[in-house]
């Protein structure tokens, strides 16, 4: 029944007017005599919507009533999706492209229906389509390059929004939003040349400014970067989130140069104003680790645990930074370990069990998680044991980081498999080890930076264990074992492991003695006419308790004087802090030597420079006191109570150096004391240290690797206890 022309004229003489409720009100009146009149159904829809009433009803009846009004499922396509039926506004966009098939408006909207969706692929073919037919048309071309850029295409989507940036020139965003793709794949120049372009247009475009100085942070800017996190605080109010974060920015850039009194007052001022955040509270706590203040570091620490306690990387955070404190960590391990295991319970409900095989082999097949099998300690330690390991097992390493140098390389070369896998998903890198089905799964990072603790939660190998890069528990209920030894790992350990201890029969690490052609050269103090002793360690490592002790030493043997070389040291800043901290313990400042990191050749020979080594504690050397046995220099260690604080016993116990092991501060003293006092002892022993080093367990690699096999097979055929030691 055709409605009449005076009705309709009436109905858009209301809409003309504005009048939408007497219009709405008109058209209700008619639609009880006409109710299957489509134009009153559209006309209705039209006063609705104008007024912000829901339409969809009407639209519905006016879209049935008029299949070839193209207005109208495009109109109903529109409200659907502003409903958030996303895959119902994608149907009738559909339907109204085939009334319409060469308006790029409704392919772009369909294109958005459907990324909505998620299906992304096909809404880029959507924004192309849009863009064929318009090809000027700056939301289809915005459109196109955000998608691209979800869909991780990064190329493809810097080309989409340069092309925008031919249609709409002069945009900061869009130069923002390159920069951004750009600083996120690592193309760090290039972001800082988009992000420079942003600022030209918008010189105080805050996420500009900002991104600007995260990218010339990682290109080791600092000054530059400085500037910008400055013009940030500038550009904010001290309420605003940014600017908490600028202070917090600003430090990082500050450590950069040195400036740790700046970076820590800087930190500060970022937690006094955001306390809340616990990406704050961490870096305050590592840079108070940094600077050797582990106890004021730890509060920090567990602060940012506390705001986010289901973050695996601040928890371990934390346990790491309790090393360097006399705090126990198991407790604290159990709660990382009970987290990583409701994180296994949903995975394992949703179907990612796996049952293994545990038939044995003639041949291990054996895989090590890694994150520092490079010019690193780590890597120092497990060259030469992977070399002669390879020849007995096959080895296959997943590398859990980018970088990779000349000690990656000879590693690499012993190798069944290798994978680098720093930007793998859990589930990939899970993946990938089953399917390479191994025997045994080593850890070499425990809760350092780099590790994939989760993985081996969800059980990625028949039997898993930790070794080397972590002297403490994981806490990880499917880590197996840990590997030790009998100085570090007594029975009586233990009690601090959630694993089960495994000792190799002398050492748990095997070193890698440096190929440099360096003499040992003469003791110092003979030329000198008094006694240097030194520690080249992380000053991290020199909390108050061991700096009053080695106060108490250097007053105690006159003339001596203190070496301490490492590369923070060649900030000032770092200086002045442990000047004055020894001098609230006595020591005199004139005493006290700095030198900042080197080389390795210049780093070793630095130690012909130095007498007697001390260890600190509870976090003592490892690779350093290696290193300085290595160039004739003794080191005296104090004995701890856990694994990591027995490190120095276990490296004095395999050269035979007993007489260097102190059991507590004032035997510590007094040995500090008579070795000094003995200096043809000293210079007879600095003689003898390297060829008694090379003939040690510490550097017998093909021993060490029979050791180590057989430990490994224990594992696998399960006899893994905490009184067990792998057969010598």
């Amino acid at each position: 029944m055709n409605l009449p022309h005076a009705e309709l004229q009436q109905l858009f003489a209301f809409f003309s007017a504005r009048r939408f409720a007497d219009m709405a009100q008109r058209a209700q009146t008619l639609l009880t005599q006409h109710p299957t009149s489509g134009e009153l159904w559209k006309a209705l829809s039209v006063a609705q919507q104008m007024q912000g009433q829901d339409a969809l009803l009407a639209l519905q009846r006016a879209v049935a009533l008029l299949p070839n009004d193209a207005d109208l499922p495009g109109n109903l396509a529109s409200l659907l999706a502003d409903r958030g039926q996303h895959a119902e506004a994608a149907a009738a966009y559909q339907q109204a492209l085939r009334l319409r098939p060469a308006s790029a408006a409704l392919h772009n909207n369909l294109g958005k229906a459907l990324a909505a969706l998620g299906q992304h692929e096909q809404a880029l073919a959507s924004y192309r389509q849009a863009l064929r037919l318009q090809p000027d048309f700056i939301v289809a071309q915005r459109n196109l390059a955000r998608t691209l850029n979800t869909l991780a295409r990064p190329v493809e989507a810097i080309a989409a929004f340069h092309q925008l940036l031919n249609i709409e020139p002069g945009q900061a965003d869009t130069w923002l939003r390159i920069g951004l793709i750009e600083l996120d794949s690592g193309e760090l120049q290039a972001a800082v040349a988009s992000l420079r372009q942003a600022l030209a247009l918008q010189a105080d475009h805050l996420p500009a400014v900002l991104n600007l100085g995260t990218a010339l942070l990682a290109l080791g800017d600092y000054p530059a970067a400085a500037a910008q996190f400055e013009q940030a605080l500038r550009l904010t109010s001290e309420h605003a989130p940014e600017h908490a974060a600028a202070h917090a920015d600003l430090s990082l850039a500050l450590q950069g140069m040195g400036q740790f009194d700046a970076a820590l007052m800087q930190l500060r001022r970022a937690v006094a104003l955001a306390p809340a955040n616990a990406l704050i509270q961490g870096n305050l706590g590592k840079l108070l680790k940094d600077l050797g203040r582990s106890d004021e570091a730890v509060v920090h620490y567990r602060r940012a645990v506390a705001l986010r306690p289901d973050d695996l990387i601040a928890r371990s955070a934390l346990l790491f930074a309790l090393n360097y404190t006399a705090e126990p960590s198991l407790d604290e391990a159990r709660g990382f370990g009970s987290l990583v295991a409701t994180n296994v319970a949903t995975n394992v409900a949703t179907g990612a069990a796996l049952t293994f095989s545990k038939l044995p082999a003639q041949r291990l097949r054996v895989g090590l998680i890694a994150a520092d099998l490079r010019a690193h300690p780590v890597g120092f330690f497990a060259e030469s044991v992977l070399a002669e390991l390879s020849q007995r097992v096959d080895l296959f390493v997943y590398a859990n980081t980018p970088t990779q140098d000349s000690v990656t390389a000879r590693i690499r070369a012993h190798c069944t498999g290798w994978a680098v896998v720093h930007d793998e998903a859990d589930d990939a890198l899970l993946a990938r080890i089953r399917a390479d089905g191994l025997d045994v799964l080593l850890d070499l990072n425990g809760h350092t930076a780099g590790n994939r603790l989760p993985v081996f939660a969800r059980r990625a190998a028949p039997v898993q264990a930790s070794w080397l890069g972590y002297c403490a528990t994981t806490g990880v209920e499917a880590m197996d074992g840990f590997i030790g030894d009998p100085w570090i790992t007594p029975p009586a350990s233990q009690a601090h492991f959630s694993e089960q201890l495994l000792c190799l029969p002398e050492t748990f690490l095997c070193f890698t003695p440096p190929t440099l052609d360096l003499p040992v050269g003469p003791l110092p103090a003979l030329k000198n006419g008094h006694i240097t002793f030194g520690c080249f360690n992380s000053p991290a490592k020199l909390n108050d308790t061991v700096l009053a002790l080695w106060a108490r030493v250097l007053n105690a043997v006159p003339g001596s004087r203190l070496l301490l070389k490492a590369m923070p040291y060649a900030s000032p800043d770092m200086q002045r802090d442990l000047r004055q901290r020894f001098e609230h313990f006595g020591l005199s400042a004139d005493r006290l030597a700095f030198e900042a990191g080197s080389t390795r050749d210049a780093y070793l020979a630095a130690y012909q420079q130095i007498d007697i080594a001390l260890d600190p504690f509870p976090y003592p050397g490892g690779t350093t006191s290696i290193e300085g046995l290595w160039m004739g220099v003794p080191v005296l260690t104090l004995a701890g109570d856990k694994a990591l604080s027995l490190q120095g016993v276990s490296i004095l116990q395999n050269i035979g150096l007993p007489d260097w092991i102190a059991a507590d501060a004032n035997d510590y003293l007094a040995r500090a004391v008579r070795h000094a006092s003995d200096l043809p002892a000293l210079a007879a022993l600095r003689g003898q240290l390297r060829p008694r080093l090379l003939a040690s367990p510490l550097c017998d690699a093909p021993r060490f690797a029979g050791h180590f096999e057989a430990a490994l097979q224990a594992l696998r055929a399960g006899r893994q206890s905490p009184s067990f030691t792998a057969p010598a």
